[in-house]
């Protein structure tokens, strides 16, 4: 199945140079480009892509915005949102993750591995780093303006166990090896612990999990 990518950035070049690349591979398409986060969100509904390569800082209504109207859109529900940014120390990326993005991924990074990034979170997945992450979202929760969660209680305890190794990084399958479970049940916990949080994905339970304790930085 081909992939269909819109791509967001307000620099023209930079745009044109991220469609030559995805166009150049065989399983995907660039279906439009965006040079304001409310033109990504536009598009998107008019386009019917699968993935927005979003840039955090555009004119008017920013990358984050956008991506929050996105997510929360149902006719969107299966569009997923790569955030790129200049660095990966951006305290911004957090709030793109809360907003609903699958991911993130900074400006220079190689060819290849944007590709496989798109391939991955069109997939479902989530693309996260877990250090780089751990220190935003520990920078992030030190801020004044960070707001106060409570713990996910309505999770059962072999539920909040799952959560805090997705949180640390892991897959289903290091997560069945970890507890002794099989891959399968491993993913049935992660769906229900997604629908009981309302979380569009699993970077949004790593937010979760930072945010209520279950997991901080040093224990990864």
């Amino acid at each position: 199945m081909t992939i269909r990518v819109l791509l967001a950035d307000d620099q023209t070049l930079v745009r044109a140079a991220f469609a030559m690349l995805v166009e150049s591979a065989g399983d995907m398409e660039v279906v439009g480009q965006a040079g304001t986060g409310r033109e990504a969100v536009e598009l998107a509904r008019a386009r019917r892509a699968d993935l927005v390569v979003m840039d955090i800082r555009m004119p008017g209504l920013d990358g984050i915005e956008a991506t929050r109207l996105i997510a929360a859109d149902e006719d969107l529900t299966d569009v997923r949102v790569l955030v790129l940014t200049t660095y990966d120390t951006d305290e911004n990326i957090v709030e793109a993750l809360r907003a609903g993005a699958s991911g993130f991924l900074v400006k220079d990074t190689r060819p290849a591995e944007l590709l496989d990034a798109i391939r991955t979170v069109a997939a479902g997945e989530a693309l996260l780093s877990p250090g780089p992450t751990a220190r935003l979202i520990a920078r992030f929760l030190r801020s004044p303006s960070a707001p106060a969660t409570g713990g996910p209680e309505c999770l059962s305890d072999r539920e909040r166990e799952v959560l805090a190794l997705v949180g640390r990084g892991l897959n289903n399958t290091e997560i069945a090896e970890a507890l002794g479970l099989s891959p399968l049940t491993a993913k049935t916990h992660v769906s229900r612990i997604m629908g009981k949080l309302g979380a569009r994905d699993r970077a949004q339970l790593v937010i979760v999990a930072y945010e209520s304790g279950l997991v901080t930085p040093g224990r990864m």
